[in-house]
């Protein structure tokens, strides 16, 4: 481990190769993230040398820098760009230059491109969940939904529902301001109930961080799940996160966080690279983590 962002970085400038493709993912608790490995493989496949990081605060000593730190650096030794997760989805946007409409739309940041003096952001979540569940569930039902969590991931999810034809979105957050804010950004409607709100609801989306390794549990009341559902999670470490274990144990059609993560990927690749990806193999490059002793490679 690093003791500092500086340190990481330094590091990495004297392991890469000249005409290397930095670039990186900042957020908490990423260490089990296989969007490293799904970018570098598919940058191996295509020829092209690149090096993606995973910069977490957590495991730094000293005081935690903020965002606006994180980019100056990162920006500053030349990387091309960078992805953004939990929780700076939201916060990077001020230190931005130019947002993409799907950005803007959204109201959060996943994806950063450095380029000629300035930052772009876009969010390719959106276009992620969409493709991921219009794949999935190609017949819906999308009547009503309930999405649980509209912070940086939910607005994308949110907006995602929104355009693959969910008539009644029902959200739910901790915050009542962030659900009323992304209940007025798409048509949707607050919810407190989330009982009244299963029971209307044909899908369930958790959009929040619960049931990830570092934060377990769900974000609603497992009772509340039948068979006639189904239920999607953005969350992939691990895959099968307390919510679809007990939506499967019930009978309900699950939905993992891995489709989520390959096409957000997909997306990324492209804006970071200028070179399309080869979906098929992204997909088989996550999927490598499940394989026997995978877990125990060094794919960082």
């Amino acid at each position: 481990m690093f003791h500092s962002l500086t340190d990481q970085i330094a590091e990495a400038l004297r392991s890469a190769g000249k005409g290397t493709i930095l670039t990186g993912l900042i957020g908490k608790g990423i260490q089990l993230s296989r969007t490293p490995s799904m970018h570098m493989d598919e940058a191996h496949a295509q020829g092209l040398d690149m090096l993606y990081l995973r910069f977490d605060p957590e495991l730094w000593d000293g005081p935690e820098p903020s965002i606006a730190e994180m980019l100056d650096r990162i920006e500053a030794a030349g990387f091309s760009g960078l992805n953004v997760t939990y929780p700076y989805k939201k916060a990077v946007m001020a230190h931005l230059d130019e947002l993409s409409e799907a950005a803007q739309n959204v109201g959060a940041v996943n994806t950063v491109v450095f380029g000629n003096g300035r930052r772009m952001g876009h969010n390719t979540d959106f276009w992620g969940f969409a493709e991921s569940l219009r794949r999935a569930l190609p017949n819906g039902p999308f009547g009503t939904v309930l999405l649980l969590g509209a912070g940086g991931a939910g607005g994308a999810v949110g907006h995602a529902l929104k355009s693959l034809g969910v008539r009644q979105l029902l959200i739910s957050d901790t915050d009542p301001a962030s659900a009323q804010a992304l209940a007025t950004a798409t048509g949707g409607t607050p919810c407190t109930d989330l009982a009244q709100a299963a029971e209307a609801a044909d899908g369930i989306v958790n959009a929040t961080p619960m049931g990830m390794a570092k934060l377990p549990g769900t974000a609603i009341d497992t009772a509340l799940l039948q068979p006639r559902h189904w239920v999607a999670d953005i969350v992939y470490f691990p895959l099968e996160t307390a919510l679809l274990a007990a939506a499967r144990a019930r009978g309900c059609t699950c939905i993992s966080g891995a489709g989520m993560a390959v096409f957000q990927a997909v997306r990324a690749f492209d804006l970071f690279t200028g070179h399309a990806p080869d979906i098929a193999r992204m997909q088989a490059s996550f999927a490598a983590f499940d394989e026997p002793g995978a877990q125990g490679k060094d794919r960082s």
